[in-house]
């Protein structure tokens, strides 16, 4: 698929009804574009099956139940909609995308109560999300941005909102000539990246941060249980920027990401070693199962 993706051929599933690509479009005075009152998911087709589709339709709620904007849609109806798209567009392998927004109303100012809860489905045809660092290893900056506390935004939301931060992060990073950036937390702790969560191998064993103030991503929690299932021993932690140092191999995890190893952080550096490789191996088999 060519093109800039307001500008392709196709059809977009919105409110109920799938409509042309092109007529995909939302008032201006929609309260999410003043108010980032939106939650999404993105999610991964597979040989005609949305891998863990349903724990992503059920995240989608929960996310805008935290955001004080029930979605009027249940899982079953928000499954149909995404096959659906991905029927209409032909599609058996494609990123989907599932947008819920407070759209434009009687209110125009921070409260919103009395506009529509909307919803949309969106899907296209998408490679690797870190190129060539899928096989080589992705080159990670260090954010100057700390992931918030949960006493501040509601963390565990997959929220429009907290990815400001992210896109500022990711533009620093491209211009160094990194792929991403890794973020610490609030306390100084290793968070994650600007999009998906990491893991570190050391002495045959697998450490990757204690989600209590991040996403805990549908993707990362099948890596634990993968490793878990293999015998390979996880802790689940707070991990201090210094450790860094330590660890022999890295990896991120996403719907996007999938299983990326990470070459360097800063100045730090790791092998894109054989237990990287097996999970990520192991994982595309899954995914294609």
């Amino acid at each position: 698929m060519a093109g800039t993706y307001d500008d392709r051929d196709g059809k977009i599933w919105m409110d109920g009804t799938l409509v042309d690509w092109r007529d995909a479009n939302v008032h201006i005075l929609t309260h999410a574009m003043h108010y980032a009152s939106s939650v999404f998911e993105g999610e991964r087709c597979y040989n005609g099956k949305i891998f863990k589709s349903v724990e992503h339709s059920k995240r989608l709620l929960a996310s805008g139940a935290l955001l004080d904007m029930p979605i009027p849609y249940t899982v079953e109806e928000i499954e149909k909609a995404k096959y659906d798209v991905l029927t209409a567009n032909g599609w058996d392998d494609a990123y989907v995308r599932v947008l819920a927004w407070r759209g434009a109303g009687e209110d125009m100012g921070v409260a919103s109560n009395r506009n529509p809860v909307r919803m949309a489905v969106a899907a296209w045809e998408w490679g690797a999300y870190y190129g060539d660092a899928k096989m080589n290893g992705a080159k990670l900056d260090i954010a100057k941005w700390k992931r918030p506390s949960p006493d501040t935004i509601p963390t565990a939301a997959k929220a429009a909102g907290l990815y400001m931060i992210c896109t500022m992060s990711k533009h620093a990073a491209e211009a160094k000539g990194c792929s991403d950036a890794l973020f610490m937390d609030y306390r100084g702790y290793v968070a994650e990246a600007t999009g998906a969560n990491i893991f570190f191998v050391k002495d045959g064993e697998v450490h990757t941060p204690d989600p209590d103030a991040i996403l805990n991503g549908i993707t990362r929690q099948t890596v634990i249980e993968m490793l878990e299932q293999k015998g390979i021993k996880v802790h689940v932690r707070r991990i201090m920027p210094e450790e860094l140092e330590g660890f022999e191999q890295c990896w991120l995890t996403g719907t996007a990401a999938e299983v990326t190893p990470v070459g360097q952080i800063g100045d730090y550096t790791f092998e894109v070693g054989a237990l990287t490789r097996d999970i990520a191996e192991s994982y595309e088999k899954l995914v294609r199962s």
